[in-house]
This record gives structure tokens, sequence and C-alpha cells, in this order.
């Protein structure tokens, strides 16, 4: 990254209305890289053991892989690939002490010191890249709606409410077909651009515009907060475990030195 810039990251996670937590979320500064940061989201599913045995492999490969990670060296895509397919490997091999077939989605995001971002996706957790709270892009869900919405059969709105709306495609675990494997990379970070993932616990209940405004105006912690509060809310005593990962690009103040990227996780 330009030197000079500050990224600040903040997570959420809740269990919302169910009786146990599913959901995991991790964001790790690199122990020897200054400005290199890994977020990461998994979603368990797969009765009470199953699906938090899954979401818990996937951070702990996530560590795992993060901890030798050389962003000098190494190749961001090809990391995230390995923590989606060791991942992937692993959870299926746990199927034979959980409770029922685990599985897991994923969204994990990989910054570089010089700026620019990988990310990867598996599954309905999602990633959204804003800038100054416009949307730049976001992951296309591995899910059975998804595909009746690009057939011309639903609208996003439609699908939200749908009967069959939590049916995945694909995503780690599955002992039928391969997880997808869906990257995106970012060749520069800027001021103003911010980095969201999430589960469907969140996405579920905001338009990407309602979500841009609020990550535009707060700080990454307050954002956390306040779209927590209101997915509770919206939901109605109804909703499915929460978990999200914020990340900000901000130049840094003048009395801070410019000559190398600050990380600050909150």
């Amino acid at each position: 990254m330009t030197p000079g810039f500050r990224l600040t990251a903040a997570t959420g996670l809740h269990k919302g209305d169910r009786p146990y937590q599913q959901d995991q979320v991790l964001v790790l500064s690199h122990p020897r890289a200054l400005g290199c940061v890994l977020g990461v989201i998994a979603d368990g599913m797969g009765g009470r053991s199953g699906g938090r045995k899954a979401s818990d492999q996937v951070l702990m490969t996530a560590r795992q892989l993060f901890a030798r990670y050389r962003p000098e060296h190494d190749d961001a895509s090809a990391l995230l690939k390995q923590l989606l397919d060791e991942a992937h490997t692993v959870i299926k091999l746990t199927a034979l002490s959980s409770e029922q077939e685990p599985h897991s989605t994923l969204a994990a995001f990989l910054v570089n010191p010089k700026g620019d971002c990988t990310w990867i996706h598996a599954g309905d957790s999602r990633l959204y890249h804003f800038h100054r709270g416009q949307l730049v892009q976001r992951t296309r869900d591995h899910s059975y709606v998804q595909v009746l919405i690009d057939r011309g059969e639903l609208t996003e709105d439609q699908a939200n409410v749908h009967p069959q709306g939590n049916i995945l495609l694909g995503c780690l675990g599955m002992t039928s077909t391969p997880p997808p494997v869906e990257t995106h990379f970012i060749a520069q970070l800027e001021p103003g651009d911010l980095l969201l993932a999430c589960s469907d616990g969140l996405w579920h209940y905001f338009s990407a515009e309602e979500m841009g405004a609020v990550l535009a105006t707060q700080t990454p912690r307050i954002a956390v907060e306040m779209l927590l509060a209101e997915a509770r809310r919206r939901a109605r005593g109804t909703g499915d475990n929460v978990s999200l990962v914020v990340l900000k690009v901000e130049p840094l103040p003048a009395t801070e030195p410019a000559t190398e990227t600050a990380v600050t996780l909150v």
C-alpha cells in the first residue's frame, strides 16, 4: 500500500435467535509484515456439533496458513485456494464423528502490504467492496435462489423470502461436488475503500446501499455495532447467527509518521 495509510478493522459475532453459535469470524494482522491483513467468515452447518466443527476448522486452517505466508514471495490467491481446499478436506473427515454431515461457507480476503487485495468465497457468505459508501463489487452466492435470479425467475427481494433460500449448491464439506473456487483481485485499495465480509445472518436484512451508507459514515467498530443491532431488530425474533468483518482504508493523521502502513484491529 502507498505509505501513509491506515487499515482499521473490526469484527462482530452474535448468536441471533438460534440455540447455538455456528458462525465464526477472524481478522488477523500478519506477525511479520505490517499492512498485511487476513479476514475470514465461516458459517457452519450440520447439527450442533457438526456445523461448529466445520467453521472451527476453517479458522484453524486460516491461522496456520497465514502464519507461514510471506507476502513478499507467496501468492495470495494460491494461499486462499489452499485454505479452501485444506479446510474442505478436513471438514469431510470430521463427518465421521459429527451428528450430521458438516459443511461451512467461506468468505475470506487477504490484503498485502502494497495495498492489493485478493478474496475467495464459497456458499452464501458474502464479500463486498465499497468506495466511500458506493458498491464497487460483491460476490455471487453459490445457492439455488441465485440460479433463479440469474435466470430472471426471481428478484433479489423475492429470493430473500424464498422458502428454499437456504439451499447451497457449493460450500466446504460437500461430498457430491467439490467447493467452487472463485477469487477476485483488487489491484490497489485506496483511501475511502471498505471491505465487508459477512454471513447471510447479516446481509439478508440490508441492501448494499444501506450497508454502504453506514460503513462510509462510521468507524468500523461503530458500524459493526449498528449493523448487528439493526439486523437483530429486523429479524423480529427469528434471526440466524450473524458474523461480519469490516476493514476500512484511511489516510494517516498528519501527526503520525507516513513511513509505513498502520494497522489497527479493534
